[in-house]
């Protein structure tokens, strides 16, 4: 497949509006967004139609003219949920700049962000009350208005603003709706993940985001009866963009309880597009997987593999038959799993695509709104982040002698800096080019490569290079590891390759009972060993340090490896 060549018809707009807006008159009662409503014991569920949803981003963004926080700077804070995806639609509709928050950070952490984002308005949920009004008695913020996602007695509410700004526009006021958009300016301020000390806060305008919304619907088979399950944090530029993306589809969005209920949301929403982080994915598969085995079905399941690939050559498309009691354990709807953030392992990716459900790896950054590449519905290489998006290049630098060199990129998507911070903008831009500090190389068909960070390389004395992730994926197929991560211990003048295992408490319960840790020490360093004997002997791992607790992660569940290390060589 050449770059050029795409599936889907999608028209090229500008900003958030026209592509909000034009799903809302294409598929007015299509349902936008479904809401569950938990009373006691009682569940129900609230639709909220794509014509429903544009006159509640008027009346709420009128509310917030009202507010006179036109042309302002809005910060959002919360789990997912409606009220977070309306505040972030309606912010950016009118005009006004979108500050998203991550609901972990620390009090601290959260006032650093709204000083640094100079936010005129904080919209919150009910749970962070205690934080904001601690913020709020501080008084260094530049906050004039305090809104909450839910009703409270001190605060103005959410639905409150937008009654009013009902009223406001049955009077024939349309300031709102005649607000022009520069889709060229800041738009959007995103932190990228870390303490807010040492995270950039990256500049990104609504063509940036429209121009990725285009390319991916191009490539990508998104259907207007498709629903989504908003798992990735909304604040989280994958989050976001993937939210405008359904949004631009016509499509359902509904939102998660929790990382323990996703088994239990997909069967309840009938979820047919789920967009994960490959530890997510790979969880799902790794229980497909055992419950399999559990069963004795591993050979029938084998067979089902091979016979489904053999009539797809043949054009006879029937995995999703062959393998419906396995789909059905998903909800019986999922028919693609978008997976980014880091690199899904291709056994896992092999296997869900043989069962019939498209498994899609793309590759991006925050600070490139965020994708750069993917793979597609029809060409799909395990273990690559498939081709550029429309109107993106991208080039490997400095390459060493296997091909693999820093990956970089220009296109319409890539952000226009990092606010206020000049010096680490031009570290990263240069002549046009944005410099990802990600390793890889690009094959001869054309499909990218990402190796890993360039500043997570272990470069030994000799002068070897050795990328973490290749380890990392090795190590993770064993079922007793939950997870790991892969790095260099310093000693004497050099690095021991070395590795940190998270053991999976279930696995080690059922298989390796009553017996200590340290023996379950041995298993796996021994079930290491045979692994350093596929490998060459440069990359061998010399040092184990086991444990059954949970990495320090960002909120896209990626290792932060820094504060690990940290952690370890501190000891």
């Amino acid at each position: 497949m050449k770059k050029e060549e795409y599936f889907f018809e999608y028209p090229k707009l500008n900003d958030i509006r026209e592509i909000v807006y034009k799903t809302a008159y294409e598929n007015p009662e299509n349902t936008a967004f479904i809401i569950k409503n938990k009373k006691n014991n009682d569940v129900t569920y609230t639709n909220i139609s794509y014509k429903q949803f544009k006159e509640e981003v008027r009346s709420f963004g009128t509310g917030l003219y009202n507010l006179g926080l036109k042309g302002k700077r809005v910060a959002i804070i919360s789990k997912n949920r409606y009220e977070w995806c309306l505040s972030y639609i309606s912010v950016l509709i009118g005009g006004m700049i979108a500050v998203p928050l991550d609901r972990g950070l620390t009090e601290v952490e959260i006032e650093s962000s709204i000083i640094r984002s100079k936010a005129d308005c904080i919209i919150f949920e009910s749970s962070l009350k205690e934080t904001i009004e601690k913020i709020r008695s501080n008084g260094n913020t530049n906050l004039k208005e305090y809104i909450c996602m839910d009703e409270d007695e001190e605060f103005k509410s959410v639905d409150k603003v937008r009654t009013k700004g009902k009223e406001i526009l049955s009077k024939g006021n349309i300031e709102y709706d005649n607000v022009k958009i520069n889709p060229d300016e800041m738009s959007v301020l995103l932190f990228t993940s870390g303490t807010t000390s040492s995270s950039k806060a990256v500049m990104l305008s609504q063509r940036n985001i429209a121009s990725n919304v285009y390319s991916m619907q191009l490539v990508e088979d998104f259907r207007n009866t498709d629903v989504n399950l908003a798992f990735l944090p909304l604040h989280h530029t994958f989050g976001s963009t993937g939210l405008i993306v359904f949004l631009s589809s016509g499509a359902a969005t509904a939102f998660p309880d929790g990382l323990r209920y996703i088994a239990q949301n997909l069967k309840e929403y009938k979820v047919s597009v789920f967009v994960g982080v490959p530890l997510l994915v790979e969880s799902i598969y790794k229980k497909v997987m055992k419950e399999i085995e559990k069963q004795g079905k591993t050979k029938t399941v084998k067979f089902g593999k091979l016979l489904g690939k053999i009539l797809l050559k043949l054009n006879i498309d029937i995995r999703r038959k062959i393998f419906k009691q396995i789909i059905d354990q998903l909800g019986g709807s999922l028919r693609i799993i978008i997976s980014g953030a880091a690199s899904l392992d291709r056994e896992v990716a092999q296997g869900l695509n043989e069962m019939g459900i498209n498994v899609i790896q793309g590759y991006g950054l925050t600070e490139t709104s965020p994708v750069l590449s993917a793979e597609n519905y029809k060409y799909i290489k395990y273990g690559s982040c498939g081709f550029p998006m429309k109107d993106v290049e991208i080039k490997i630098d400095n390459k060493n002698e296997e091909g693999i060199g820093e990956i970089i990129a220009r296109g319409p998507n890539v952000m226009l800096g990092y606010y206020e911070n000049e010096e680490a903008t031009n570290e990263v831009l240069k002549q046009g080019w944005f410099h990802t500090g990600d390793l890889g190389y690009i094959d001869e068909e054309g499909f990218l490569f990402v190796t890993g960070r360039k500043k997570d390389v272990i470069v030994l004395k000799n002068g070897k290079n050795i990328y973490p992730e290749e380890l990392e994926s090795l190590i993770n197929k064993l079922d007793i590891v939950k997870e790991c991560m892969v790095f260099g211990l310093p000693k004497d003048d050099d690095l021991l390759v070395s590795v940190k295992v998270q053991y999976d408490k279930e696995v080690a319960e059922e298989k390796y009972k009553d017996i200590s840790e340290e023996e379950l020490e041995k298993i796996i360093w021994e079930q290491i060993k045979e692994i350093n004997k596929e490998i060459p002997t440069y990359k061998y791992i010399k040092h184990m340090i086991l444990t059954k607790e949970d990495f320090i992660k960002t909120t896209t569940a990626k290792i932060k490896r820094f504060e690990e290390i940290k952690k370890i060589t501190e000891v």
